[in-house]
């Protein structure tokens, strides 16, 4: 159950699976809190992976979750392939973490580059409580002018 107490939304996770964590902050200002795999799982270069993590959430309406990257699995290659990720308030289902290892000389130097191994028990990503702001779309003839105009992709610089 989530609910607000003193201030800070207070979130309920439930457990899928005996070997799931309850996510934590590291520190108290810290604003991700880490999640883990709940089993081994062998990253293949460049394929993206659901890494399952035996949680699901309560999130209060008007929050979403974002799911981020760590930096220290960053510098290994592997990063949340759709970060920032979404959960939203209406899904109920176990919270599962899409990873991608995309291996490079620099960083695998004396390492497989074959697989990247998460073992249970891992931090594979952060969770970032974050509210939403709601909104309603519509239709309009004109979206206006500014000084970067129609310009594209690279149009203020590199």
């Amino acid at each position: 159950m989530a609910f607000m107490l003193g201030g800070v939304v207070r979130l309920g996770f439930k457990k899928l699976h005996e070997d799931a964590k309850i996510p934590e902050k590291a520190h108290n200002n810290d604003a991700g809190m880490d999640i883990c795999a709940i089993n081994d799982v062998d990253l293949e270069p460049y394929v993206p992976t659901l890494v399952k993590t035996g949680l699901a959430v309560d999130i209060p309406e008007g929050y979403e979750i974002q799911v981020r990257p760590r930096s220290g699995l960053a510098l290994k290659g592997v990063t949340v392939w759709n970060a920032p990720g979404t959960i939203d308030c209406g899904y109920k289902g176990e919270i599962g973490v899409i990873l991608i290892w995309s291996p490079h000389q620099n960083y695998t130097n004396g390492i497989d580059t074959r697989r990247h191994c998460i073992f249970k028990g891992d931090r594979i990503a952060q969770l970032v409580l974050a509210p939403v702001i709601e909104c309603v779309t519509c239709e309009v003839s004109d979206v206006g002018d500014s000084d970067r105009g129609t310009g594209g992709f690279g149009s203020t610089g590199v």
